[in-house]
């Protein structure tokens, strides 16, 4: 693989470093994520954190600038083991509720990330198989998207908020497709990959099958 891209040299102190910022980052949206998860609360922040969209995001891009994919898989298990032992331990002890459902959902994730981590490393390499890995968040993040369209019911009160949220997710596809490549040339391969990703993943509709009702709608 090495011919797509050649790991880092790193030494342990960056390497512990590097792992710890992923451990800081996690708590913080950990708390974050629980802070905006109440009533009274602006309800885009918490259809945000109710998302895939956003984790993977943030995991794409801690993922793409480790040291090496081994790292990245080391740093993402970090980052979302961080954040969902600070947002459940906090639901469970002082609000004394256990969303079992939810904590085993959000699980599977933490358990299988280490995986995408280490794939998603390569993204930011060269050829082919780089592109369609640069593709895939913004892929989840496209299919995510439209299907807010669903959001858009008479009876919501809401509903007026989710151009907002579109524009979000638009500024995360924006900023991977900008951040990720090493080459700007690969920015149109990118995105003609998502797009034509998307539209599978819209038309046989994955994301519903995978995740039914766990992916937060407003």
């Amino acid at each position: 693989m090495n011919q797509i891209r050649v790991k880092s040299e790193s030494t342990t102190k960056q390497k512990v470093v590097s792992i710890g910022y992923a451990m800081l980052i996690g708590v913080i949206m950990g708390v974050a994520a629980k802070l905006v998860d109440v009533p009274g609360i602006n309800p885009i922040f918490d259809s945000i954190g109710g998302r895939l969209g956003v984790w993977v995001f943030v995991a794409a891009l801690i993922a793409v600038f480790s040291y090496s994919p081994k790292l990245a898989a080391v740093k993402i298990f970090i980052f979302f083991g961080s954040m969902l032992t600070v947002y459940y331990v906090y639901t469970v002890l002082f609000l004394h509720f256990s969303p079992e459902k939810a904590m085993f959902f959000w699980g599977i994730c933490a358990v299988v990330s280490p995986i995408c981590a280490y794939i998603m490393w390569y993204a930011r390499g060269s050829g082919l198989l780089s592109n369609v890995v640069a593709a895939l968040p913004v892929t989840l993040l496209l299919s995510e998207g439209f299907q807010l369209r669903h959001a858009y019911l008479p009876i919501h009160t809401h509903y007026n908020l989710i151009p907002v949220l579109m524009i979000i997710y638009l500024i995360m596809i924006v900023v991977l497709l900008l951040i990720i490549p090493i080459n700007k040339k690969q920015f149109l391969p990118i995105l003609s990959i998502a797009v034509i990703l998307s539209f599978i993943m819209i038309y046989f509709n994955v994301l519903g099958r995978i995740f039914g009702g766990m992916n937060g709608v407003l």
